[in-house]
């Protein structure tokens, strides 16, 4: 089992997650975390650091998708194991929806 990053963690990038991660497994884009699967510990604390809610263990139905985009961009992206201010638009992004799309240019996570 792994967490996983999703859409509405695109354009706020809140980091509390990253200070509390023992092993260091989230890496940073222009707009978005994401945690690498196959270092993830699978202990749960960075989901209730993020104040965006935008963490979720891969037992949730629908996950899939998150799944590859985030092991496909944490293999891409620097690694973050310091907390960094957020996205300077961060509040008025939280919770919207269609990030994906118009970040990505796809509905689909796994195509992103």
């Amino acid at each position: 089992m792994t967490y996983a990053v999703t859409e509405n963690c695109i354009k706020c990038k809140y980091t509390d997650c990253v200070e509390v991660c023992p092993v260091d497994c989230f890496y940073v884009g222009e707009t978005m975390l994401v945690i690498n699967p196959d270092e993830c510990i699978d202990c749960g604390v960075c989901e209730p650091e993020c104040p965006a809610d935008a963490i979720k263990a891969d037992t949730e139905p629908g996950l899939e998708g998150w799944l590859t985009l985030n092991a496909k961009y944490a293999a891409l992206w620097p690694n973050i194991a310091e907390k960094i201010d957020p996205a300077v638009d961060a509040a008025a992004w939280d919770g919207r929806t269609g990030k994906l799309e118009a970040t990505f240019g796809t509905p689909d996570p796994a195509a992103a």
